[in-house]
């Protein structure tokens, strides 16, 4: 499928799932998680904002360079906010999101097809480690390392193709977190699961591009699982 498609996929769950009282309720569980844990953890950070940046840069005494010192405090402010962001999504993400994922997911599923294709041998809190275990390689690996190569980014004449990239790079593998759900549920092996990514690369870009809309991003996310469900069964469709 096209990056056309995978945006039309997202929208399509995002509106399932505000109407659907089951996943909307689910949606903004995780909605609200993200943001409270952002502001606990902003909070927290701000709150010794002043002993970070004197660690960086104490107040000079010239008046020709505390303008420049101000400057240095507002952009310190914004990517300390922004990284408390990240972190709680990730904090999130490990500690219950995927349990609220792989259930809106579920619901999805059996709304479409009328049942929930998954290995019956196995108990049901193996399958929920598994999930949770997926989370290191499929999703905070990657953000992480393209949070590192964004900082690298900065300090090289590439920075700014560089943190495009990344950019580009970590909403293909948040997207792949919602659309790998059915395909992990169901045991599948890493590698034929990562080889399916690779192969629709296109897609994971397109789902995942309205994450990189600032504020809306967190609504994207939040009920990403729906969109990702009704893509993987279409696109294996002969399956159910």
């Amino acid at each position: 499928m096209s990056l056309l498609s995978g945006i039309k996929y997202n929208l399509r769950g995002l509106a399932l799932g505000l109407k659907t009282p089951k996943l909307l309720i689910l949606g903004l569980i995780r909605f609200a998680a993200v943001i409270i844990i952002t502001i606990a953890a902003a909070a927290l950070i701000l709150a010794y904002h002043q002993e970070i940046l004197n660690l960086i840069w104490t107040r000079p005494e010239s008046r020709w360079l505390v303008w420049l010192w101000y400057v240095l405090s507002w952009l310190l402010s914004m990517i300390l906010v922004g990284l408390s962001a990240l972190l709680s999504y990730l904090v999130s993400q490990i500690l219950f999101s995927v349990f609220i994922m792989d259930l809106m997911s579920r619901i999805t599923e059996k709304m479409t097809t009328g049942q929930i294709r998954e290995h019956s041998s196995v108990p049901w809190w193996q399958q929920l480690f598994f999930l949770v275990k997926q989370e290191i390689p499929r999703t905070i690996v990657p953000v992480l390392l393209t949070v590192l190569l964004a900082v690298l980014g900065w300090l090289t004449p590439f920075g700014p193709v560089v943190t495009i990239f990344s950019s580009l790079v970590a909403v293909i593998f948040l997207a792949w977190d919602n659309t790998d759900l059915i395909p992990a549920r169901q045991l599948m092996p890493f590698k034929k699961r990562f080889g399916i990514l690779m192969h629709s690369l296109p897609f994971h870009l397109g789902f995942g591009f309205l994450f990189l809309v600032p504020l809306l991003n967190i609504v994207f996310l939040s009920f990403a699982p729906v969109g990702a469900t009704l893509y993987h069964l279409d696109a294996h469709h002969e399956n159910y």
